[in-house]
């Protein structure tokens, strides 16, 4: 039996304090990128199938967007450090300095030693979209990504095209390594066109139908050379389950842009993270 206390609703009672302001972090400047993405040509293109994840890259300076091509589909975004592959997007920390769900300014931070910007968000059609009355919102980085262990162990079956698996495999293959050595390098990712949230009751993670239609999408400034990978989730718009060969299901569209010459000037990547770890 628990004994609640006297004061107990005092103790609920008591204002929140936001444990990373941001007014802080260094600002993108949002403003070059866009005068830049005016004049950017289509370098690059890849579509990934339902159900599957494919790799694509994007250098310093350059953007990339994801696009539902087709009908309702979300999708699991990894990014790593084209050069070091350890260096990969840090969703944690993300939430830490965003929130839940990132939009238009917000940056994908990438892990420790370095945490430094690998990409900034400069356009969402989604963005009108805001918080619903559950709770819910897109873009998130409170989800892991649908894997193959926790579906057997809530399940007990074997299903081999969870966005976990579609990244391994997608990666191993571009790697030319074994699945068992990619594996590792798959990490918590930036659930692309996913409406999330926490039930308010119990808080427990949940999904709804995405907002997403064919031609929305969610467009990217490259911080550093990266390199993507991305899952079209076998959930589709997830409004019902995440791992699933019954769900409607749609390719995604990944597109990169070169800008001109000149368009970004004075603009330079960002270095690592300054902290001296010597002393640490």
């Amino acid at each position: 039996m628990v004994n609640v206390p006297s004061d107990a609703e005092a103790r609920r009672s008591i204002k929140p304090v936001i444990c990373y302001p941001p007014e802080t972090l260094p600002p993108p400047d949002l403003a070059l990128y866009v005068a830049a993405r005016k004049t950017a040509q289509k370098v690059d293109e890849v579509m990934v199938p339902p159900r599957e994840a494919a790799v694509f890259t994007a250098r310093a300076g350059q953007f990339f967007r994801i696009s539902s091509v087709e009908g309702p589909q979300v999708g699991d975004l990894n990014l790593h450090n084209l050069d070091d592959l350890s260096e990969r997007f840090y969703s944690g920390k993300s939430r830490a300095l965003h929130g839940t769900h990132l939009t238009t300014g917000e940056r994908m931070w990438s892990s420790f030693p370095h945490l430094r910007p690998m990409a900034t968000i400069t356009q969402d059609t989604l963005g009108w979209y805001g918080i619903d009355a559950f709770g819910g919102s897109v873009h998130d980085v409170i989800g892991t990504r649908c894997d193959p262990y926790t579906n057997t162990l809530l399940n007990g079956g074997h299903y081999h095209h969870c966005c976990h698996s579609n990244l391994t495999r997608a990666l191993a293959e571009y790697m030319g390594v074994a699945r068992s050595e990619a594996e590792p390098l798959v990490h918590d990712v930036l659930n692309v066109f996913m409406c999330t949230g926490f039930t308010r009751d119990t808080g427990q993670y949940f999904m709804k139908a995405s907002p997403v239609r064919p031609g929305d999408y969610l467009e990217f400034f490259a911080e550093i050379d990266v390199l993507g990978n991305l899952s079209a989730c076998p959930g589709g718009d997830c409004s019902a389950e995440h791992s699933s060969d019954a769900a409607p299901c749609h390719p995604l569209l990944v597109e990169v842009f070169a800008p001109q010459d000149g368009a970004l000037a004075g603009w330079v990547p960002p270095s690592e993270n300054g902290y001296d770890r010597s002393h640490g």
